[in-house]
Parts: structure tokens; sequence; C-alpha cells
């Protein structure tokens, strides 16, 4: 094993939103041991970096569902994008099923209606961790609002016409199962998009080629290391890319079924740091100290 990839939401961070200081320790001990290390995350940038410097990681970050990928300090080492002619066909899709989206782009993330970007959050969070409070979950979600991490506007067509934005991924959000499952039939058509989900309600749309499996197969070729010594560490169906394509798959105890029959390992749950048991568990079986 010489790369461990990392979800972030439901894997590496708790039910607080943080890193627990045994995933921490034991991140920096495989470190210390050779190995490599990377987030792989739906989050933006933004909104991934603070927990790790916060827990004094040092870790390069594919964001965005592998739309972007960033060196250690931040770095942009490249970029995957939607045209401008598919984001109006998927708003196009979207808003015929009345269905709500967040806009993430190289300007920021953007939402054209604050409630619902809370009820996304609060969705994120309750479909990683079940047990959180309907009260802690809506606390965490102000705070993403609240502190700048995601900018309002009233039409998301006056930061797509600006000429140098890039469109990495549209988060939607709908609690009606009929109008995603119509959704996601039309998206079928397009032979341009990746579409995934990381909770319950959400649909993640992005280019067909930023897909995490994807990024962290190509960040694993640049360090000349083969996909069977790589594992991946996730809890939901926008880490299957990963799983397919790692030697070593590692499913959340908080996962749903479905992912946990699709990986040769489950750990403990996020909040059990179940991060630091996988990485012990494989850095014993490995003979690594």
């Amino acid at each position: 094993m010489k790369l461990i990839a990392i979800d972030m939401d439901g894997t590496l961070v708790n039910n607080n939103t943080t890193i627990n200081e045994e995933n921490v320790r034991a991140i920096k001990k495989a470190q210390e041991a050779g190995i490599h290390v990377v987030v792989a995350t739906g989050r933006s940038y933004k909104e991934a970096v603070n927990p790790v410097k916060e827990a004094g990681l040092t870790l390069p970050i594919i964001a965005i569902n592998g739309a972007q990928m960033r060196d250690e300090e931040g770095k942009i080492k490249q970029s995957i994008t939607l045209s401008k002619d598919t984001y109006y066909k998927a708003d196009e899709v979207l808003g015929g099923h009345s269905i709500y989206y967040e806009l993430y782009t190289n300007k920021g993330t953007y939402s054209d209606n604050p409630e619902m970007a809370i009820d996304i959050i609060v969705d994120i969070i309750k479909s990683a961790n079940p047990e959180v409070s309907d009260e802690k979950a809506h606390q965490l979600a102000d705070y993403r609002i609240n502190n700048g991490r995601i900018h309002t506007i009233e039409d998301y067509k006056e930061v797509v016409a600006e000429p140098d934005v890039e469109i990495y991924k549209l988060l939607a959000f709908s609690r009606n199962e009929r109008d995603r499952k119509n959704a996601l039939n039309d998206f079928l058509t397009f032979k341009d998009l990746a579409v995934s989900k990381s909770a319950e309600a959400n649909i993640e749309i992005t280019h067909r080629d930023a897909q995490k499996g994807i990024a962290v197969k190509q960040y694993a070729d640049e360090l000349g290391i083969p996909m069977s010594e790589v594992m991946a560490i996730g809890d939901n169906y926008n880490d299957v890319s990963m799983f397919e394509l790692a030697g070593y798959s590692v499913a959340m105890g908080n996962a749903e079924e479905d992912i946990k029959k699709l990986c040769t390992f489950v750990t403990k749950t996020n909040d059990e740091s179940g991060v630091a048991f996988a990485i012990q568990t494989f850095m014993r079986k490995n003979r690594v100290s």
C-alpha cells in the first residue's frame, strides 16, 4: 500500500465535521512510513482545506469529485470543467423537474436560494451521520452559509455569462424522489457528464472525466504507483469510481449496505475514527511500522 485516497464527509470528518485526533495520528504515521495520502472529496477546495489545516495535516486535495486537483500548498494542478453549452442544457433539465441546485465555479460556490442551501448541507450531514440531531445539522449548515463558503445570487446566468468563469459542478437537491429519478433519466442522454450522489436526496453533476477514481488514478500514475497498491476509503456513491479502481477498497461503518458490498473491507464509523482503524489494519497487514 503506497497511496491512500480518503473521502471527507462521512469518512475523514466526524459528526462535528472536524477530523478526529486518532485519524490525524494514523495519517501522519502513514506519511512517515512513505505512504502518500490524498483527500478526494465532493467539497470545493475552500470547504475542504480548512478542516485539514485545522487538524495540522498537509495533504493534496482532489476537490469537487475530481473536477479540481490541488497540491499540498493549494496550487491548482488541474481543472476539468463543464462547457457552458452543457451547463445550459443541464440547467434546463433541472428546471424542468423543479430541482434546486448549487453552482460550483472557479469564482466560488453559488446559491439562488439560501434556505435550500441549508437543506442541501443538512441532507449531506444527516446522510453521512444519521445519529446527528436535526438541530445540530442545521447549526453546521448555518455556519456554511454565514461564513461566506457559499455566495447568494439571484440568477446563476450572471455568473455563467462572465467570460473567465469555469463551471465545475452542479450539486442538485430535491426530496421528491420521482423528480430526481426523472432528471437522472434525462441526464443519461448526456455523453459528457458524470452523475452520482453523496447523500439521500442529491445529484452531483460533473464532466465525465471529473470523477474521484479517474483523479486518484492520475495522481497515482504521476507517483509511479500502480492502482493495485492504492487504498480508497469512502462512504457513498460518489466514491464508487475510486472503489472500482483501487486495490484496497474500504467502506466506512456508517456507509449504506450497497456501498459496503462493493468493498473488500468495512471499517469503523467516521465518528469512531474508522479512517485510522483502516490505515492501522492495512499497515499491520503490510508490515509497515
